[in-house]
């Protein structure tokens, strides 16, 4: 297949890229804005393949849209392009609706325009397969519960309302115009190249520096990690096997409270990194409780057994497993953290970070 992707330099984008080139016969487009989060660096390792090409387009460009449809005549999209951190959309809303819900709409049109002008055989076999977020079901605090398939949607946050948008598009233009699509909702991702501004590699390059290491409110937020490289086979299982109009949710089964998730970093760094800095006798002194987000949600939990019943797929990767993989990976790549380590992205931590110090 010819698949173009969206967001194909992000955390989630470049895993399943990597993980197209190196396992299967595809060829790959990658559509990508390259705002601060995007980093071609996490792509050198197939960069160079025939198979691989990339253009710098904004999704809400609909005619530059058009123009790498028409040139490179994908067989699918995966659409993965979105501003995504919700500390981010409660401090500057307009990205998100820009790029979540304007560009989500430019691409599907561009998209359905393309699929109209298929023959017959090509116009059966074409996917457009929607990438999203558990977060769009809210919170699941007092309850025992799991997300499934069929959870309303009751958004907490800008990011979070946005992506809900996005994906309620998409479904309209399923039953409106007969886009075929595929959907997939996820949990908390993590493991290599993850910009440093999500929990896991931001507390452990803290660490690693000696600095505070932020928590939000008391920790007691609970969150369900899934491996990236694990999501990504996921998503490449959901866009060749799913039945049109299927939607997926993608968990790891690894439910953690934050707070345990900051220790756990904490214990694999004694044992990884035990030269520490100057003036820290133990990693977790360095844990530091923040004033809690807005609108924090308190629960997240993926009931995952549709894919696995479905579709066959299970992560590989426990939550300890996965986790001794990041930190070392970490560790091993302090060149990639000081690339995209950049000015704006200093001011931001530190500006929301100071100002959130309790």
């Amino acid at each position: 297949m010819k698949i173009l992707i969206t967001g194909g330099a992000g955390f989630i984008g470049s895993a399943v890229i990597r993980h197209i080139i190196e396992h299967t016969d595809d060829s790959v487009l990658n559509v990508d804005k390259l705002t601060y989060a995007g980093n071609l660096a996490s792509l050198a390792s197939i960069e160079h393949n025939p198979r691989y090409q990339f253009s710098q387009t904004d999704i809400c460009d609909r005619a530059a849209l058009d123009r790498l449809f028409s040139e490179f005549q994908p067989d699918a999209v995966m659409h993965l392009a979105a501003e995504s951190h919700v500390d981010r959309s409660i401090s500057g809303s307009a990205a998100f609706i820009e790029t979540n819900i304007i560009g989500t709409y430019q691409l599907l049109e561009a998209s359905r325009y393309y699929w109209n002008s298929l023959e017959s055989q090509q116009k059966q076999a074409f996917r457009f397969h929607h990438i999203s977020t558990d977060e769009v079901y809210g919170d699941l605090e007092d309850t025992d519960a799991l997300f499934t398939e069929s959870t309303p949607y009751a958004p907490s946050s800008p990011y979070s309302a946005s992506k809900a948008s996005s994906d309620h598009l998409v479904r309209a233009w399923y039953r409106t115009y007969g886009l075929p699509v595929v959907m997939s909702n996820c949990s908390n991702n993590y493991g290599p190249y993850h910009f440093p501004e999500k929990l896991i590699p931001l507390i452990i390059l803290k660490a690693l520096a000696g600095e505070k290491l932020p928590v939000y409110g008391n920790g007691q937020q609970i969150r369900d990690w899934l491996f990236v490289e694990d999501h990504a086979r996921a998503l490449y299982t959901v866009l060749t096997q799913a039945k049109v109009g299927e939607s997926y949710n993608i968990g790891g089964h690894n439910e953690q409270k934050n707070i345990d998730v900051v220790n756990a970093i904490c214990a694999l760094l004694e044992e990884l990194a035990p030269h520490k800095p100057a003036g820290v006798a133990h990693y977790a002194d360095l844990i530091s409780y923040v004033t809690d987000r807005p609108g924090h949600d308190l629960r997240y939990a993926i009931d995952a057994s549709k894919i696995q019943r479905d579709l066959g797929w299970v992560p590989v990767e426990s939550f300890e497993s996965g986790l001794r993989k990041t930190v070392q990976w970490y560790l091993n790549h302090q060149d990639w953290v000081k690339q995209v380590q950049s000015g704006e992205y200093q001011h931001w931590i530190k500006q929301h970070y100071q100002s959130a110090s309790v």
